[in-house]
């Protein structure tokens, strides 16, 4: 008779977590799959990897530095205009995605110093409309573009 009760529970319990975890698949995907988003309008991946990638009503951006797409330079050799390229770039991803900045729910801000947190922040704030979107700053040792000084990924929402 246990036997059978805890059978009979471990099968209730397997058929809600496939239940809530197929729920919660359909809260986020139209049926689809992934789908690559791309634009000549930021600079082309440098590797083996999307621009930007949707599942369902959520994109996310791959990691951006601050290179002009039209004359494949960096935008300066200082964090403020660096860090505008950055954003520029991310709202040319987002757009070919038919979202903007404003669909931003989450970012990952790499810098390569850390004593530029307060340039890159106010470069960064120009671009964002309240409320901002969650973030994560950290300082990393390299970036993989070198003359990069900055990077940011991002994860956006289509909330039509």
């Amino acid at each position: 008779m246990k036997a059978y009760l805890v059978t009979r529970g471990l099968t209730a319990l397997i058929a809600g977590v496939i239940a809530v975890g197929s729920a919660a698949v359909r809260a986020d995907d139209d049926g689809g799959g992934k789908v690559g988003i791309s634009t000549t309008l930021a600079p082309a991946a440098i590797g083996p990897y999307s621009q930007a990638i949707r599942v369902g009503r959520t994109v996310y951006v791959s990691g951006e530095v601050g290179i002009d797409p039209m004359t494949g330079q960096f935008a300066g050799v200082t964090i403020g205009p660096q860090t505008d390229q950055v954003l520029k770039n991310v709202a040319a991803i987002l757009a070919a995605a038919g979202l903007t900045l404003d669909n931003v729910v989450a970012t990952t801000v790499y810098l390569l110093n850390v004593n530029d947190f307060t340039g890159m922040n106010a470069a960064y704030g120009t671009h964002f409309t309240n409320p901002p979107p969650a973030r994560a700053t950290i300082q990393v040792a390299a970036l993989p573009k070198p003359g990069a000084l900055v990077e940011i990924s991002a994860i956006a929402v289509d909330d039509r």
